[in-house]
């Protein structure tokens, strides 16, 4: 009774709904993106679903990311999210994974799932999911938000174009909803429609966006799709060298000042120095004796809304006045 209205359908059927009952799906950030896939894929019976983030949830999620609420404001997301999609079907496997995605866990955790669903809003995680995909021989299928408008694609899907064909060489910036900011309804759309792709995967029916970028502008209601050239030496390039990190290492224009970065590890550009003590926001509570009193710190994060929030913060609960924003986050105390 719980699948009679999509068994109905001549493309699904009792042997469709055990496709989905035998499938496995991993959804990398259970943000914007991976909230609304999660849920439609729970709700449609896929078997096993793996939830993947080291994030807490914060207010600035709610008016996107509608698993959460008020409630939950503080805890974990892949617990949350674990917990209400199980309320949602008990049917299902559920599996919650409190960690970042990293170059030692991605191979061996992608080997476990059939789909890898791509719920991350930053360049380096993309790039890291594709070779992992390509060493592990599995699809997955992407999502890019900015601000109204959004791009889809299933890459690296039965010896299609993979994500470097497509950008063999990243930006130095990260694009993100933090600086840029989102209307909750277009990761929730485009989450969605990762969704179906997935189901589109696994009943084997439509035609899949392998070899094709649909972009969308949900402001003007234009849409367009590319054809994506395979470029077969970028995929020799990750299957003989392994996954290849993407890092890009800058200068501060003041070696003179003493800098706190709070932003997490995957977020670039790096800074290598020894004037900056670097300490992720998540776990901030746990090292706030790393921070001296006793000078002036320049407190930064990717655009400068987080680091406000931390340094008054640290003053209001800590005693902390030594602490100072900067404004325009880590574009602009680096050189170039």
């Amino acid at each position: 009774m719980r699948y009679d209205r999509q068994i109905k359908l001549d493309e699904v059927g009792i042997s469709g709904q055990e496709k989905l009952r035998n499938y496995r799906v991993l959804i990398i950030g259970v943000g914007g993106l991976g909230c609304p896939a999660a849920q439609y894929l729970a709700g449609a019976g896929v078997g096993k679903i793996g939830l993947m983030d080291h994030d807490k949830v914060s207010i600035t999620n709610l008016h996107r990311q509608v698993l959460f609420n008020e409630d939950d404001i503080g805890k974990s997301k892949v617990l949350v999210a674990k917990e209400k999609l199980q309320q949602l079907n008990s049917e299902i496997e559920l599996i919650a994974i409190e960690e970042a995605l990293t170059i030692e866990n991605a191979e061996k955790l992608f080997s476990e799932y059939d789909i890898i669903i791509d719920g991350t809003d930053n360049f380096e995680t993309k790039y890291l999911i594709n070779d992992a995909c390509i060493l592990a021989g599995k699809p997955w299928i992407y999502a890019s938000i900015y601000k109204y408008e959004g791009q889809l694609s299933v890459f690296n899907y039965e010896n299609g174009p993979t994500y470097r064909c497509l950008f063999p060489k990243t930006t130095r910036q990260n694009i993100s909803c933090e600086a840029t900011g989102v209307l909750g309804v277009v990761p929730g759309i485009f989450g969605m429609l990762q969704a179906m792709e997935a189901l589109k995967i696994i009943l084997g029916i439509g035609e899949i966006l392998s070899g094709k970028l649909k972009l969308s502008n949900l402001l003007t209601g234009s849409e367009q799709i590319l054809k994506l050239q395979k470029k077969q030496e970028e995929i020799d390039k990750i299957k003989e060298n392994g996954i290849i990190p993407v890092k890009i290492v800058c200068k501060l224009n003041d070696e003179s000042r003493l800098y706190l970065d709070i932003r997490e590890i995957f977020e670039q550009p790096r800074i290598n120095s020894e004037k900056v003590i670097q300490i992720p926001l998540s776990d901030l509570d746990d090292r706030i004796w790393e921070i001296p009193k006793e000078k002036e710190i320049l407190v930064f994060c990717q655009s400068g809304k987080r680091s406000k929030k931390v340094v008054d913060l640290l003053k209001a609960e800590y005693g902390f006045e030594n602490l100072k924003n900067v404004e325009g986050g880590i574009e602009t105390i680096i050189d170039g």
